[in-house]
């Protein structure tokens, strides 16, 4: 194997683990909507992954909970809970394939909010990423023609949540561990998920609790293989490698859920890649 391949190579492996752990998160999500609401497959969600972060910080000290941003990792993790709200909540009901490709906006969302909060430049290529992905989404939900799904609305509005998420990612990155800042979303968004579901209080059934550990875990590997990723490799390289979840979420919806391939959804998908591109060679 020639040397200067090598991180590529490793990278497309770290974001083959992180393709499997979205989709495995997907499907997970689908099958908990059988019987928890949305906020109790995220209090479950938290309360397992704040055991295994509990577990990290056993082995990697408890000093790196130390922290000088509490706000910041509140306001963070407040918008990350409604990205996360509504992913789970479109997973529920709308397909699959929908779900993933107004989530590919997410890129789109930061680049504009990075411009707007953190004062990074726009230029003509990033104005014309920004229009493509919009472009995309109009594509996608193609107003007028059909109507527009609560869930679909949800769906893109957790895409702009995800976005102030990263923005505030971002700022904290040079100054804030990973594991504190996953320890901090944890701790925060467990309450914010237990009090509204202790309303419409349902345990899961003992079929379930496999799905409820997979969701957690999933979510915990998703993040950190697609870190390891961009470690090896350029975003140009690591991004277009995450565009694969759209074909690969398709056959499962097909075949697992007998979820018809909407044309349209992929043509809308590939407008917004596009535009994700785009913006890559912007930042070049």
């Amino acid at each position: 194997m020639p040397p200067h391949l090598a991180p590529a190579i490793k990278a497309a492996c770290w974001m083959s683990g992180a393709l499997a752990s979205f989709t495995i998160m997907a499907i997970a999500g689908r099958q908990l909507a059988t019987e928890l609401s949305t906020f109790q497959v995220l209090f479950f969600r938290s309360v397992v992954g704040l055991i295994v972060v509990l577990a990290l910080l056993h082995r990697a000290g408890y000093a790196q909970l130390k922290t000088t941003a509490l706000g910041m990792h509140v306001l963070r993790n407040v918008a990350h809970f409604g990205g996360q709200y509504g992913w789970f909540y479109g997973i529920a009901l709308i397909p699959l394939t929908e779900v993933f490709a107004i989530e590919f906006t997410v890129p789109i969302w930061t680049m504009l909010m990075a411009t707007l909060a953190l004062g990074e430049r726009m230029n003509r290529l990033r104005a014309a990423a920004i229009g493509l992905g919009f472009a995309g989404v109009l594509v996608i939900l193609r107003p007028g023609y059909t109507t527009i799904s609560v869930a679909a609305l949800a769906v893109l509005g957790s895409a702009f949540c995800y976005a102030i998420s990263h923005v505030f990612t971002k700022r904290m990155s040079s100054h804030q561990r990973p594991l504190t800042i996953l320890f901090y979303m944890t701790i925060v968004q467990l309450p914010l998920a237990l009090l509204p579901s202790l309303a419409r209080w349902v345990w899961p059934s003992p079929a379930l609790w496999p799905w409820v550990a997979m969701v957690a875990v999933t979510a915990l590997t998703a993040h950190y293989c697609l870190t390891r990723a961009l470690q090896l490799a350029d975003a140009s390289v690591v991004v277009p490698l995450d565009f694969m979840r759209l074909p690969l979420i398709a056959v499962i919806g097909y075949f697992a859920y007998g979820e018809r391939l909407d044309a349209w959804v992929f043509v809308g998908a590939l407008i917004v890649c596009l535009g994700t591109l785009i913006n890559l060679k912007s930042a070049a």
